[in-house]
């Protein structure tokens, strides 16, 4: 089943947010962002801040395309915390291309093809006398139960995952959160195969971001979609349409704002300008971010101290004027036109078309 599932797929898709504006009709939250019914199960997934290693491992494995189709599936969705319980750097090396088959074969044992609300599920289990087992479209056979007004997935190992949010309705399905991964019996070789060594995954040293493992040999916008600090960020830039140029071939140098500094402007800005009629806005806003060419963060801080003012003075491709300056402490600081000055918290996450560096603040042109 797995190989056929494979089959199917035409090739990646981006994963990009996209603005909360449709109707979410009565399901849950997740992950800090609402859920929207006629939106299907990937739209839906890349807007949770619970699921980004989630979305990184269906990318990984090249199960977007599937996921978008009009199904319909049941997906139970591993939260960012049931990976990282996995032992360390399991997730990085099934993210490495040569263990996909083990990616695709875990991430298969979540995923039902059926739409399986929990009343539905609820009757299987009792029509079984208290269990229920059902197949995935990964093969595996998962017992699942009730106790306690909860269902619980039991899978080929033995371990044990509780369904914490239900019923959350996609447009081909529904998702139904879980608090640990479900693992195939059958895989425990290619498991064994997949599991880090002391070396673990190369992934250029580059740092982690929001969360995420950030990979020198893919593109800006491959890295932003799986960094929880960047959700904001990354549903701007698709409103915006700079998805396709951010995937160019550039090079780029990508002043990245945190959620946390989109949430710092005033109250409603971001909705704003996330509105259609805005679009203008907030493209000048975003390419304030953007500057051609790919500038480490010790080539700002050379620039600025070989300065006469002691700051590096460079445009943006919105042509906002930026500049850069390095702190007694050795930390980069970019100013906007405004004259704010922000931290780069985390410098030096190299791209397969240019590098970021994350900022605290958002970069406003005049």
């Amino acid at each position: 089943m797995k190989l056929s599932l494979r089959a199917a797929l035409t090739g990646a898709t981006i994963l990009v947010a996209a603005p909360a504006i449709a109707q979410t009709t009565d399901n849950p939250m997740v992950g800090g962002a609402p859920m929207l019914a006629d939106r299907n199960i990937i739209e839906n997934a890349v807007n949770s801040a619970d699921h980004t290693t989630l979305v990184a491992a269906v990318q990984a494995a090249g199960l977007v395309d599937t996921l978008q189709t009009p199904g319909p599936f049941t997906v139970f969705a591993p939260v960012n915390a049931a990976f990282a319980a996995l032992p360390d750097g399991t997730v990085e090396t099934l993210l490495m291309p040569e263990n996909s088959d083990a990616l695709t074969e875990v991430l298969t044992c979540h995923v039902l093809g059926a739409n399986a609300m929990s009343d539905v599920i609820g009757g299987m289990i009792a029509d079984g006398g208290g269990v229920h087992t059902v197949e995935t479209l990964g093969g595996c056979m998962i017992e699942v139960r009730s106790a306690d007004g909860m269902i619980t997935l039991t899978d080929e190992t033995g371990g044990t995952a509780t369904v914490t949010i239900a019923d959350v309705v996609q447009s081909n399905g529904v998702i139904h959160v879980i608090d640990k991964v479900l693992l195939p019996a059958a895989d425990e070789a290619a498991m064994d195969d997949a599991m880090p060594t002391e070396t673990g995954m190369d992934a250029g040293d580059n740092p982690m971001v929001g969360g995420a493992p950030m990979f020198a040999d893919r593109n800006i916008i491959e890295n932003a979609v799986n960094s929880a600090d960047h959700t904001t960020l990354v549903a701007a830039v698709q409103a915006a349409g700079l998805v396709d140029t951010l995937q160019g071939d550039g090079p780029f140098t990508v002043f990245a704002p945190t959620n946390a500094a989109f949430d710092a402007l005033p109250a409603g800005t971001v909705d704003t300008l996330l509105m259609e009629e805005n679009i203008d806005m907030l493209t000048k806003v975003l390419t304030s971010h953007v500057v051609a060419g790919k500038i480490s963060a010790a080539e700002l801080a050379t620039m600025a101290r070989a300065s006469s003012d002691g700051f590096h003075h460079f445009n943006a491709l919105s042509g906002a004027a930026l500049s850069a300056q390095v702190r007694p402490s050795g930390d980069v600081y970019i100013f906007d036109e405004s004259g704010n000055a922000y931290l780069v918290s985390v410098a030096d996450v190299n791209q397969s078309n240019g590098v970021i560096h994350v900022v605290d603040g958002v970069l406003l042109p005049r």
